[in-house]
């Protein structure tokens, strides 16, 4: 749901999006239209919660970087968005300052936990572009995830994981492994 018809620009989105009444607000910024993502589904947010615990779980303790939840926003400069993803994880290379509304950067991995009626491809696509090395596409319904990577033509190749088996960091987190059924609570 878009907050008004005019077009913003990112200057405009960034002063709007730190205004306190907007602080509870997951809002992204695409195409000079501020989107309010709305809130995410119980079952949405208990997967993107779980799967911040596991990276957090190997991130901490090896001093790797950052994992952020869905209120951090990543600006992706070459497909002018903001987008927030899930979870998403930023590596101490980019030797970032935590200070200002959102990164000035696309995450090294992000996580979109799909939503119905959610166009995943387009934000893959975007987060790629920007730089982003590992997207994984998370299911909660079909307990499934879709693994994306860049190719060297600039687009992406996909891998569908389930519940038998394990998602790993690849280069983006060497040595984190994770079994796919872990991130989906019992029914």
């Amino acid at each position: 749901m878009a907050l008004r018809e005019k077009l913003y620009t990112l200057e405009e989105f960034r002063a709007i999006a730190s205004l306190p009444e907007n602080e509870d607000k997951r809002l992204e910024w695409e195409d000079g239209v501020i989107v309010d993502m709305g809130s995410s589904s119980r079952l949405n947010a208990v997967i993107a919660s779980r799967i911040g615990y596991f990276f957090n779980a190997f991130v901490l303790p090896n001093d790797l970087g950052f994992v952020t939840g869905p209120d951090a926003g990543f600006s992706l400069k070459a497909v002018g968005r903001v987008r927030r993803p899930d979870v998403a994880f930023v590596s101490n290379k980019h030797c970032l300052e935590l200070v200002g509304v959102e990164f000035d950067l696309a995450p090294d991995l992000a996580v979109e936990v799909v939503s119905p009626d959610e166009d995943v491809f387009k934000k893959v696509k975007e987060y790629i572009r920007s730089g982003t090395r590992l997207v994984w596409a998370v299911y909660g319904d079909d307990r499934v995830v879709d693994v994306f990577t860049p190719t060297s033509e600039g687009e992406f190749r996909v891998q569908e994981l389930t519940v038998s088996d394990t998602l790993d960091g690849g280069d983006v987190l060497p040595g984190f492994t994770l079994p796919v059924c872990e991130i989906f609570p019992q029914s």
